[in-house]
């Protein structure tokens, strides 16, 4: 390979890993560099929405996607709405009614470090793509022509690499980001969120639990999904607040974790619990996602809070996205200007869709007044119950609407 002319793509979660199978599927030698030791087992996403499983299949990961054993995913049509003081069943959701109107019409429920194996035994086999793990970027500086990134290398000795554009897909946190000096506009919520994976089948319980289920609460909302995990009888995962009244400490404990799951489902004995982690949740967007050779992509550019699955997809739709532009500049087919678009492009999906509907999300999943929550209740009975509304909500929840309108813009 030659050493300038590439890309680099600093970040190996979900979003980097498409970010290098898309740029060398059109022929472009990436250099794919990562802080960790290895790809992480990151639990955090796992819904790919019907407009992100098509894009996948076009990157060729219809096999791995689609595959009966436990690193494949879980097709799934159906989401419900459920008032979780009650039990009541609020609305039931099938994106099996877009049937003849979207290639897919479910969503997968696949795990993102899944999708990021899957990934990167492809870019493995391009003779495009170099993977180098236990590699910091440090710093990076940039001219008209080149972007020079240095970087902590697995010897733990400082090198350059050089290449022809950086792109950061290395989360919230970004170092990209923070070296390009752009900034990250936005709030933090006051709560933060725990995630628990308990083998325990709630699906079993007789309750008429679907594999994507959204719990209104004013007290604590809870959002629950299974997954395969590492084969037979799966995981369930349930996402749920944490109080600010609340040390991380206390929220960790064991009792505090068992508490919250037994408040799910009563049962006896303790629940299996394989993994949980609780993290701070960000809504945020940076000022642009170019700055000359530097491009952002996925968490770097923007976060938000995970209630309805849009983080990750909006990521790969921004790799998407940028792979076809970069690589119209990259051939001379186009001026660089057209990265400008990108940014236009992608923001827009973030700031009219993604951060407005995942702010809503939430916000209605924990409305405490007894009157306004009843009339969201009603309303999402009544859209679910009609046809027209019921595929209009779909193509806002499954982010089409979101990737149409942002494609839209010159």
């Amino acid at each position: 390979m030659n050493n300038d002319n590439r890309v680099i793509v600093s970040g190996c979660g979900p979003v980097g890993a498409v970010m290098t199978l898309a740029l060398v599927r059109k022929g472009i030698p990436v250099t794919l560099i990562e802080q960790l030791p290895d790809a992480a087992e990151d639990q955090r996403a796992a819904t790919i929405h019907t407009p992100t499983v098509e894009m996948l299949v076009e990157l060729g990961l219809e096999k791995e996607m689609f595959s009966d054993a436990p690193s494949g995913g879980m097709q799934a049509p159906l989401f419900h709405f459920r008032d979780r003081a009650t039990g009541e069943l609020i609305a039931v959701f099938d994106i099996g009614l877009l049937q003849g109107e979207v290639p897919y019409p479910y969503v997968v429920q696949w795990e993102q470090y899944k999708l990021v194996h899957a990934a990167l035994s492809h870019i493995k086999s391009s003779g495009l793509g170099e993977i180098r793990f236990a590699t910091k970027l440090i710093g990076l500086a940039q001219t008209a022509d080149d972007v020079e990134a240095t970087v902590s290398n697995a010897a733990g000795e400082s090198e350059k690499l050089c290449g022809k554009y950086l792109i950061g897909a290395d989360g919230g946190s970004s170092a990209v980001r923070r070296l390009a000096e752009i900034q990250f506009d936005g709030f933090t919520w006051p709560e933060r969120f725990i995630k628990i994976g308990t083998s325990f089948d709630f699906g079993a319980t007789g309750k008429g639990l679907c594999t994507r289920n959204y719990f209104f609460d004013p007290d604590e909302w809870l959002n629950l999904f299974k997954v395969k995990g590492y084969g037979p009888p799966g995981i369930w995962r349930g996402v749920l607040p944490v109080s600010e009244s609340e040390s991380d400490e206390e929220a960790l404990s064991m009792t505090s974790i068992q508490r919250r799951l037994q408040r799910i489902h009563r049962k006896s004995g303790d629940y299996e619990i394989p993994y949980y982690a609780l993290y701070a949740v960000h809504q945020r967007v940076a000022a642009t996602f170019n700055k000359g050779r530097v491009l952002l992509a996925g968490d770097c550019a923007h976060v938000n809070n995970p209630i309805g699955g849009m983080g990750m997809n909006g990521g790969i739709h921004d790799a998407v996205n940028l792979a076809e532009k970069l690589a119209e500049v990259w051939f001379g087919r186009a001026e660089p200007t057209l990265l400008d678009r990108y940014t236009r492009q992608r923001r827009k999906a973030q700031v009219d869709y993604v951060q407005a509907q995942t702010i809503e999300n939430k916000k209605k999943l924990e409305e405490k007044d007894p009157a306004i929550r009843r009339k969201h209740l009603d309303q999402l009975r009544r859209t679910s119950e009609d046809i027209t509304l019921h595929k209009k909500f779909l193509y806002r929840s499954s982010l089409i609407d979101s990737l149409n309108s942002a494609n839209a813009v010159e």
